[in-house]
């Protein structure tokens, strides 16, 4: 399928999930001249793809599997003060993904990760470049970079020391501005003990109307948007969504991504990563500041619009649990202790990262069914990389692979059911 000829005639493409991810692959195939129809559960937008921070995390090049992120777990327990939470009544979902994670976070496995993962990065504000380009919406991206304090001299000087040894890929860090100190300081009533500011990495200005620009985008260029629950179903050895005609399939739906794949015997141990955020109007924030990591409080705070968000916390459970009210209280406590210029009343959001134990995105061509593709799995990095993965999946679809070489990401790499086509 998808050889010869057939490259350059138009595909009827489905792809499941209306997140960033989705949405950029749809609106990629679609521009790229083919059939495309996007198949969407909720068009509410409360997905974490549009509750995020909006930061374009390029210098995140290190898995979080890995051995130091296991020896800080118990420092940063939720019990303890800290944003990482394993909740007791969600223990059959976080155990079995600990358990994997700790298997993916060893030196070897842990280096070829951070590898793979260096390649995507590398091309993922230059591909956020070229989308907003293509939706001609190049206010959507700021390129100002991110601030990172403490609150401690102590701290600042720890801070600092861990940065410069991490592997931050294309992104690197210097002092803050005497300009940003300013405004940081009439941000805060409480001295702050250092700040870094970052370049290389960016901001989406505003996440609601990135989805409706993506979304017109979209029906611009010809496809449609279905709201439903997708169903996919094995027939002769191809995907099929009943009700649709689609030559190929491509799932992209985040955090349920894993039973649509697992049809064909694919297997993908996802969890729900879950964050929060407070709102509030960003009267008093100033305009000028770029995202900012508060690090001794895990916390990072970003002004979108007439709006500033405090966002935060690390919860590992099910995607369809309710909401933990104490981590919203801890957002406004956090704020309260720090005086920041942000004030009530707050909106509360809560939202599920798709993450995989390995910290890895699931991205690639089945080897189970000629006509299924997936990218799902982008954890924290769903909005850094959504463009590039965009442009990859499409290159897959359409016989075009990427420079990139992808076998990390292929979904395999757990194993599953069954044999290989």
């Amino acid at each position: 399928m998808l050889q010869g000829n057939r490259r350059k005639s138009k595909v009827k493409i489905a792809v499941i999930g209306g997140g960033v991810v989705g949405l950029s692959c749809a609106l990629r195939l679609a521009q790229g001249g083919h059939i495309v129809t996007l198949v969407e559960r909720s068009t509410r937008r409360d997905a974490a793809s549009w509750g995020n921070a909006g930061h374009i995390a390029t210098e995140q090049v290190a898995p979080l599997a890995s051995i130091a992120t296991l020896r800080s777990a118990g420092d940063r327990l939720f019990a303890r003060g800290g944003a990482l939470d394993l909740p007791l009544a969600a223990v059959g979902d976080w155990l079995p993904f600990a358990v994997r994670m700790i298997a993916a976070a060893r030196p070897k496995r842990f280096a070829a990760g951070k590898r793979a993962l260096a390649t995507l990065l590398a091309d993922a504000l230059p591909a956020w470049r070229r989308l907003v380009t293509a939706i001609e919406a190049p206010d959507l991206l700021s390129e100002a970079g991110h601030l990172v304090v403490w609150e401690s001299a102590a701290t600042a000087a720890s801070g600092r020391a861990a940065w410069s040894q991490a592997d931050t890929g294309t992104a690197s860090f210097g002092a803050a501005t005497a300009e940003q100190i300013a405004a940081l300081e009439s941000a805060t009533t409480v001295p702050l003990g250092g700040a870094i500011q970052f370049h290389g990495t960016g901001q989406i200005t505003d996440l609601g109307r990135l989805a409706a620009v993506l979304s017109a985008g979209f029906c611009a260029a010809g496809g449609t948007i279905v709201e439903q629950e997708a169903t996919l179903l094995r027939e002769d050895g191809k995907a099929t969504i009943p009700g649709l005609d689609a030559d190929c399939v491509l799932v992209t739906a985040g955090v349920r991504s894993a039973p649509l794949v697992a049809a064909f015997g694919h297997r993908a141990p996802i969890i729900a990563e879950r964050g929060y955020h407070i709102r509030a109007s960003a009267t008093g924030w100033p305009h000028d500041l770029p995202p900012v990591v508060f690090e001794d409080r895990s916390m990072i705070v970003t002004r979108f619009g007439d709006q500033v968000q405090a966002a935060s916390f690390v919860e590992l459970g099910h995607v369809d649990g309710p909401p933990d009210p104490r981590k919203w209280e801890r957002l406004e406590q956090h704020v309260g202790d720090l005086g920041l210029s942000i004030s009530g009343p707050f909106t509360r959001w809560m939202g599920s990262r798709p993450t995989l134990p390995d910290y890895l995105p699931a991205i690639g061509r089945s080897r189970r069914a000629d006509n299924l593709f997936y990218a799902f799995g982008h954890q924290h990095l769903g909005l850094t990389l959504a463009p590039v993965t965009a442009e990859i999946i499409a290159g897959m679809i359409t016989g075009h692979p990427n420079r990139i070489d992808m076998a990390p990401f292929d979904l395999e790499r757990f194993g599953g059911k069954g044999g290989r086509r």
